[in-house]
């Protein structure tokens, strides 16, 4: 993990619990690199998760996958943000620090939003209502749409990292930076695994059965990741620019 004035802003730094852990990490010689190489690691847990709630995998209930994706989800951001501040505590900063910051992270991505999609395409040939309903309003498949919310998801930290490299700040805004992407997923996970508790099918989703009603939340969510992060991705461009022609 390199440590530089470029460092995502993040509240969560100044709370207590988030120090103490700080401290219990250091004390442990744990380094930095291998915190955010544990990130990329939860992300496929929970890509996994997503994936096997609608490959039916695993002996364990969908409604617990759904929480373990949610779990790992929010494991992937507080790597992320150790990783910084264990590097700040312990003055160990790298030189290969950036890549082992930055690669994970991509790879992170596609891991929860491939793993979503590819989630959401299997409870579709469950149900048929479910998969004929994706096939009229949504222009591409499950599969597809986990994929493009993951290359656009990449994108926005790719735009940021140009951006830097021309000469402009780095620009973590949203309304889709990796918090938010992972607040929008683990909120779906946390939506579907209470579809067990909705006693039928929910009036909002129609649908047959509960896992036909998770694979809506999950499926809505990853439109939601993937509009916003081309947003995200245009809206940095644009800020980008406009900073390097006034300077």
């Amino acid at each position: 993990m390199a440590v530089d004035e470029n460092r995502r802003p993040i509240s969560q730094r100044a709370h207590g619990w988030a120090k103490w852990l700080t401290r219990v990490l250091v004390k442990s010689g744990v380094s930095p690199n291998f915190i955010s190489f544990t990130s990329m690691v939860f992300a496929a847990l929970a890509g996994l998760c997503f994936y096997a709630i609608g490959a039916r995998m695993t002996p364990l209930p969908s409604f617990v996958l759904c929480l373990g994706a949610a779990l790992f989800c929010q494991l992937r951001l507080l790597a992320n943000m150790m990783d910084g501040m264990v590097a700040v505590e312990a003055g160990k900063a790298s030189k290969d620090g950036m890549i082992w910051n930055e690669l994970p992270d991509r790879f992170a991505d596609i891991a929860v939003l491939v793993g979503a999609g590819y989630g959401v395409a299997a409870l579709a040939e469950v149900d048929p209502w479910f998969d004929a309903l994706i096939h009229r309003y949504s222009p591409i498949g499950a599969d597809a749409l986990g994929w493009a919310a993951a290359v656009a998801a990449v994108m926005t930290a790719y735009v940021r990292e140009v951006g830097r490299a021309a000469g402009a700040p780095a620009d973590f805004s949203g309304p889709m930076a990796k918090p938010h992407r992972m607040f929008v997923m683990t909120m779906a996970a946390l939506i579907a695994a209470s579809a067990p508790l909705w006693g039928g099918p929910h009036p909002l989703f129609f649908s047959s059965n509960d896992s036909a009603e998770m694979g809506h939340v999950i499926h809505i969510a990853l439109w939601i990741v993937l509009i916003g992060s081309i947003f995200t991705a245009l809206n940095r461009a644009r800020r980008a620019l406009v900073f390097l022609n006034k300077n």
